[in-house]
């Protein structure tokens, strides 16, 4: 079995890479199968880099480029996780790229994936971002979508097109809107929710954090132990299992920021959560306000997916994974 994470080299795309190579036996619609090839495609270089595996191959290169995509997606592949994308405050500032990715990106990976002609599954990261604009209190299965960024309408765009190439029988597709992923490691990137991790991962590390939004912004959050499991969930569900909707909102858990501090507090203790800092960003508050924040999530439950209990539930693995068990008091 032959398995492409486009975006594999980041966050995300390294934890379900070690996860699949960890499970091993898979089933991606042809039948249960060990796992022989994996291929993380990417913009860069993995940092850190993965642990030698024989079967795992990083290579670099550009998702909207076809002769680079064939190179990796060749025709034994079963599926496909396309991961790959400019994040929200990227393409919000630079609206041609975040096209030029996010949506020739995807378009690219299903053409390939069509040349085939096997109908290999792709799994695509899309986003609560898809909502927006004057929605209900809670966002149900059957809200129309009204993104409110250029992040938003890429990946609502994409959506379509899982569904058109799954409906001409090209591909196998199925799209997962995904909450915020908190709490991610690392250093804070260009997406506009990075405030929603730093909150957390910076004290920790015994480091001053800012936050950019008022204590009261709410948000759709969903640690990356949730998100990994979801998109394996997702490539391993029969096609009939999806129907002709292609797309999902997967369950998080609502929390404010000042509900996200006193679950920091109560992990780790007040000195901790003292590290973190209140300026304004009219820019990000601009962007994160018009994100829905609470969301029924009834078809993703009833197909499986599962959130976090609670926000101290999140914060803990995080210090279980990331810090080895222990952080800065």
């Amino acid at each position: 079995m032959k398995i492409v994470i486009t975006g594999g080299t980041g966050f995300v795309g390294r934890r379900l890479a070690l996860k699949l190579l960890e499970k091993n036996d898979l089933d991606f619609g042809r039948g249960q199968g060990e796992l022989d090839s994996l291929v993380a495609f990417d913009v860069g270089e993995a940092d850190p880099p993965f642990p030698d595996d024989p079967r795992l191959e990083t290579v670099t290169g550009d998702v909207t480029d076809p002769d680079q995509l064939r190179a990796v997606i060749t025709p034994d592949t079963d599926a496909v996780f396309h991961l790959a994308a400019v994040v929200s405050a990227g393409a919000e500032a630079d609206f041609d790229l975040g096209m030029r990715v996010n949506l020739g990106g995807t378009r690219a990976v299903l053409d390939v994936c069509r040349e085939l002609g096997t109908q290999p599954r792709v799994v695509f990261a899309s986003s609560v971002a898809v909502f927006g604009g004057l929605v209900p209190d809670v966002i149900q299965d059957d809200t129309h979508l009204n993104p409110q960024t250029s992040y938003g309408a890429q990946k609502a765009s994409s959506e379509l097109l899982i569904n058109d190439y799954s409906r001409k029988g090209f591909v196998d597709g199925r799209a997962l809107r995904l909450p915020t992923v908190v709490v991610r490691p690392g250093k804070p990137n260009k997406a506009a929710s990075t405030f929603a991790s730093s909150i957390i991962r910076e004290p920790l590390q015994g480091d001053r954090v800012n936050c950019p939004v008022g204590e009261d912004q709410a948000m759709w959050l969903l640690s990356p132990r949730r998100v990994v499991d979801a998109f394996i969930r997702a490539a391993e569900m029969p096609a009939a299992d999806w129907g002709p909707h292609r797309a999902v909102s997967i369950p998080g858990i609502t929390h404010s920021v000042r509900e996200m501090v006193d679950a920091l507090t109560r992990v780790a203790g007040q000195a901790v959560s003292d590290r973190i800092d209140f300026k304004p960003d009219p820019a990000i508050q601009a962007i994160v306000s018009g994100w829905p924040m609470k969301f029924a999530a009834n078809r993703g439950r009833d197909l499986g997916f599962e959130a976090d209990d609670s926000m101290e539930e999140i914060i803990q693995g995080f210090i279980e994974d990331e810090l080895g068990g222990s952080f800065v008091s």
